[in-house]
C-alpha cells in the first residue's frame, strides 16, 4: 500500500502513547498490562488503514487486538479510527513483522492475521513473503499451543505458495477456502482491500493453520 507522505504523522503518533506503543520490547511477556483487561491476544501483521482491526475489536470485546504496521503514513489512518471509536482493546505497533519474536514471548499470542499482504511475486523476493519459512518460525514461536494463523488474499500465486510453504513447515491446515465470499460466512470481517478486490470480481482465498 503506497500513500502520500504525511509529514505530520510522526507527531500525531507521538501524541497518542495510549494507543501506539513506542518501545514494544518493554512489554514483552506482559502485554496484558497495556489493555484495560487481561484477555487473549490477536495480532494483525500489516493492518493497513485499520478497518479489519477496528471491526474485530468492536465485535469481540473479550479479545485484545494488536495491529502491526511499518509505514507511519498508514498507521496514522488506523490510529484515527481507534481514537474515534475509543476502543479499550486495541494497541498499535509501528514495527516490522519480522521483529515479532523480539517483542512477544513464546506462546503469548493466540491468533495471527495476515490480510492481503504484499505477494512479492518475483522469485528473488521470496524471502519477503509473510509466509516464508523464517516468518513461519517467528509465528510458531509466539503463538500459543492452541493458536493459529489466518491468511486472506486475492492473489492466487501467494495463496498457492503459502499452502506449499505451510506444508513444508509441517503445519496443520484447519480450513482452506478457494472462494471465501461464496460461503457467506457471517463471521468474516472484511478489509479495505478485500472489498475493493471483491467488487472487481476477484476471488478471495482464506486459509487457517496451526504451526505446532
Amino acid at each position: 500500500m503506497r500513500l502520500r507522505y504525511k509529514p505530520w504523522a510522526k507527531d500525531y503518533i507521538a501524541e497518542h502513547p495510549e494507543y501506539v506503543v513506542s518501545d514494544p520490547k518493554q512489554w514483552r511477556g506482559k502485554w496484558g498490562d497495556r489493555f484495560e483487561k487481561e484477555q487473549p491476544i490477536h495480532i494483525e501483521v500489516g493492518m493497513g488503514k485499520g478497518k479489519f482491526l477496528v471491526e474485530m475489536a468492536q465485535k469481540n470485546p473479550t479479545i485484545n487486538f494488536i495491529g502491526v504496521e511499518i509505514q507511519e503514513s498508514i498507521i496514522v489512518l488506523a490510529l484515527e479510527k481507534v481514537i474515534a471509536e475509543k476502543l479499550p482493546n486495541i494497541q498499535l505497533l509501528h514495527l516490522n513483522g519480522s521483529d515479532l519474536k523480539e517483542d512477544f514471548e513464546p506462546g503469548e499470542v493466540d491468533r495471527i492475521y495476515l490480510n492481503f499482504s504484499d505477494p512479492w511475486p518475483k522469485k528473488r523476493h521470496t524471502k519477503r513473503r509473510l509466509t516464508y519459512k523464517t516468518f513461519l518460525e517467528t509465528y510458531q514461536d509466539i503463538l500459543s499451543p492452541d493458536g493459529y494463523l489466518q491468511l486472506k488474499t486475492d492473489n492466487q500465486g501467494l495463496f498457492e505458495y503459502s499452502l506449499v510453504s505451510l506444508s513444508e513447515f509441517k503445519a496443520t491446515l484447519m480450513d482452506v477456502s478457494l472462494d471465501l465470499h461464496a460461503l457467506n460466512d457471517p463471521d468474516n470481517v472484511t478489509t479495505e482491500y478485500e472489498e475493493k478486490f471483491s467488487a472487481k470480481g476477484n476471488r478471495i482465498y482464506r486459509l487457517r493453520a496451526t504451526l505446532h
